[in-house]
């Protein structure tokens, strides 16, 4: 990715959530798994939505993370829908850092993630429309 592609998120605001310090590693980053856990959150809620009920999980396409973030930011969640199948929702989802006492936001990372509409048995179900 380039610097031109991520001057700016696509997507809804889903999701706004400060890090903390319990969630930095020990060099005092906020842990991938924390950003990729509240970009999982979000897609979940963009999802149930869009599909009027519940969905689950299924495939996060790879992901890297381009920067890191810091305690005091503001992780900023961004989801856009990209494909309704069947039973199926694929959502491009974008994790942007505002920086701590700034409104200055940097890509921390993105991925697209594919959720399955699933009955209350957890059996994939048609999407409603």
């Amino acid at each position: 990715m380039t610097e031109t592609e991520n001057t700016a998120p696509r997507g809804t605001l889903t999701l706004r959530i400060s890090a903390m310090p319990a969630d930095t590693n020990a060099n005092g980053d906020i842990f991938g798994g924390w950003v990729m856990a509240r970009m999982d959150q979000a897609g979940g809620m963009a999802a149930v939505e869009l599909a009027h009920g519940r969905v689950v999980t299924v495939k996060v396409d790879a992901m890297q993370f381009i920067r890191p973030m810091k305690v005091g930011d503001v992780l900023c969640v961004y989801t856009e829908l990209e494909r309704i199948g069947n039973t199926s929702l694929t959502l491009r989802i974008e994790a942007w850092a505002q920086r701590f006492q700034t409104r200055h936001m940097e890509m921390v990372t993105e991925a697209t993630f594919i959720f399955v509409a699933i009955d209350d048995n957890g059996k994939p179900r048609v999407v409603a429309r």
